[in-house]
């Protein structure tokens, strides 16, 4: 898996320093700053402590199969903002070479808020994945599928989401990623048009 995150700090340097600290037992593979520039930290085959408690496909423990990166950007606490275009570029780059190092398949590349809708927010509805898609990189579709009703909880599940935890956050998350002009947190139709479209996109994938 490959999980993206934003550090949700207020500097660049300071989440290099929490990083960095074996106290803090917060570690990712790479941090990507808003310039551009990219710091390796942990060797790809070794585990980082950037997912926690976490779920995806029915997968747990996520810090044992997954690739993380850090993005810096202050995050929704310390007044979130878009992510610079020489920032996002970097990011393109990195991802590309991780998916040509290992066999990650597009569902299975994710934001830290997929994977721990109860817990985070990051990287957030302001995340460009429609281009890091266009760059081969995950899944996105700005088209809606007919949903069944009452099916947006098992298209969320198919899509990966733990669907035991609280609708509205899994909701939420889900929008964050893949509907980021409309996070309500509410299981409306356009969600679960748009989730349906997404799962069509994951059986494919």
């Amino acid at each position: 898996m490959l999980v993206l995150h934003y550090t949700g700090m207020q500097s660049a340097a300071a989440a290099l320093a929490r990083l960095c600290d074996p106290a803090a037992k917060v570690s990712a593979h790479y941090l990507v700053d808003e310039d551009g520039t990219v710091q390796a930290l942990v060797a790809e085959q070794n585990r980082a402590w950037h997912a926690g408690v976490s779920f995806w496909r029915g997968a747990t423990g996520l810090n044992d199969r997954s690739i993380g990166i850090e993005i810096v950007n202050p995050g929704h606490e310390f007044g979130y903002r878009p992510f610079p275009p020489a920032q996002m570029q970097a990011v393109r780059e990195l991802c590309r070479g991780i998916l040509a190092r290992w066999p990650i398949p597009a569902r299975n590349v994710v934001a830290h808020s997929d994977i721990a809708p109860n817990r985070k927010e990051d990287p957030g509805e302001l995340f460009d994945w429609r281009g890091l898609t266009a760059a081969g990189i995950g899944l996105w579709t700005e088209s809606f599928a007919p949903p069944s009703p009452g099916a947006l909880a098992a298209d969320l599940a198919a899509i990966g989401y733990d669907i035991s935890l609280a609708e509205s956050d899994v909701v939420t998350a889900f929008q964050r990623h893949f509907l980021p002009g409309h996070v309500t947190g509410v299981a409306d139709q356009k969600t679960a048009g748009r989730a349906a479209a997404i799962r069509a996109l994951v059986d494919q994938n």
